[in-house]
């Protein structure tokens, strides 16, 4: 063992015991402020140089911190993974975690879509208050400390900018997120260490992500040369946007969204992307329907392109009798022949259901966050991992995901909250 493998970081108060936590995401702080509140003495490691580095950039466009809809509505978000959270967030609920909020000094509002905001729309007052409270407390935090593993001992391996440090705790929380955005601390790179210690992981994956589309020619990748450089990066709306169920009926749903460079993102496709990611899982792509008249029925469509337009371009007659124009112009002219632009009944069926073929998820890095990760098989009723007794696990690393909406935070926290009281559980048995 190397000189620097003997150094230790500050041991905890001996008349009490103590607990590691591992990632300084909203998980991992939530199992801090449960465990020091239960006269537990804690210390959180985090690789970056400061804790909640996911949280504030999620909190740039304005901080969803969670959604207002009835509970039973919004366990349904959770997909085939609601019977394992619902216990979760029955012992914190939306209305616990704005409640929460408050007793930090944030006040929260309830937007249009039904989703929660601070009433300042930022992070950082909320982020700042909550590590006041937790410094207050005693939890003891340690940047720049990345976990490796454990040594033969048992002991937390960490590696700091002065060499690796090893540390002793109780029990263990592991917050470490999942794979996304890897610059910000969520890099998987856990997870050969987690089956080494007998964990069931499930494969992570992309969600709530951007998919790029299925070339449209054997001479091009994606979309062409013209939409690229003409429209890249502009939102198209209004639209609505359709994909078969299981059981074959359309699912359907109104928003926007943007065209990238090689597809489509944004929150509209964010909302399907647990669909589309597995049907092209199932078979190598997916077709979805986009209406880009939401606001109008066939019938009006078909009306109007069958309506005669004299020595009119058919650019101007979509656009002074259906307002299309621009992106979703050049959508059209990207997708459909020559002989269905200028086959009336055709063109009205398209500019209703429009499809686009999608071949890919983009990269796991590039998402808003993950699927898959540690099962809940994997982890008792308490959320300690059954084949390694102390350790336990909350936050995006455990095998759900959810739509944006704030249900990914709602539930990380919550699961954080669990984690901790099943140590507490744990360290009294």
């Amino acid at each position: 063992m190397t000189d620097s493998l003997q150094n230790k970081t500050p041991e905890c108060a001996s008349t009490k015991p103590c607990v590691a936590i591992v990632g300084g995401g909203p998980a991992g702080l939530m199992a801090a402020e449960v465990l020091s509140q239960q006269g537990v003495s804690v210390d959180l490691f985090d690789a970056m140089p400061s804790v909640g580095r996911k949280f504030l950039l999620a909190g740039r466009g304005g901080l969803n911190l969670t959604h207002s809809e009835p509970l039973a509505t919004f366990m349904t978000r959770f997909g085939s993974r609601q019977t394992e959270l619902a216990p979760l967030i029955d012992q914190f609920t939306p209305d616990d975690l704005r409640a929460w909020a408050q007793g930090l000094g944030i006040e929260t509002f309830v937007g249009t879509s039904g989703r929660v905001f601070p009433t300042d729309m930022k992070a950082a007052p909320l982020l700042r208050a909550w590590l006041h409270r937790l410094r207050q407390a005693g939890v003891r935090f340690h940047m720049r400390h990345r976990w490796l593993g454990w040594t033969d001992a048992g002991e937390l391996r960490l590696s700091t900018p002065k060499g690796e440090v090893r540390h002793h705790a109780n029990a263990t929380v592991l917050a470490l997120g999942g794979a996304s955005w890897a610059r910000l601390g969520s890099d998987g790179a856990w997870v050969p260490w987690l089956l080494d210690a007998g964990a069931s992981v499930a494969p992570l994956r992309p969600a709530n992500c951007g998919f790029d589309v299925l070339p449209t020619g054997l001479d091009r990748a994606g979309w062409s040369d013209h939409l690229r450089q003409r429209f890249a990066g502009q939102p198209i709306k209004p639209v609505a946007l359709a994909l078969p169920g299981e059981d074959g009926q359309l699912i359907r749903q109104q928003g926007e969204f943007v065209l990238t460079d090689t597809g489509l993102e944004g929150s509209l496709i964010y909302a399907f992307s647990a669909r589309i990611r597995d049907e092209i899982d199932r078979s190598g792509q997916a077709t979805v329907y986009l209406d880009l008249l939401p606001s109008h029925t066939l019938a009006q469509v078909q009306a109007e392109t069958a309506r005669p337009r004299g020595p009119r371009s058919l650019s101007t007659h979509l656009k002074s009798r259906l307002g299309i124009q621009g992106i979703k112009m050049a959508l059209l002219h990207e997708c459909l022949t020559p002989a269905e632009l200028n086959d009336a009944q055709a063109l009205a069926g398209k500019l209703k259901a429009l499809p686009i073929t999608l071949a890919r998820p983009r990269p796991v890095d590039e998402a808003i966050s993950t699927a898959g990760g540690v099962t809940f098989e994997s982890l008792d009723a308490k959320g300690m991992l059954k084949a390694r007794p102390g350790l336990f696990c909350c936050g995006e690393m455990l095998d759900w995901e959810a739509p944006t909406g704030g249900y990914l935070l709602t539930a990380s926290m919550a699961s954080g909250k669990a984690a901790a009281m099943g140590v507490k559980t744990y360290l009294t048995a």
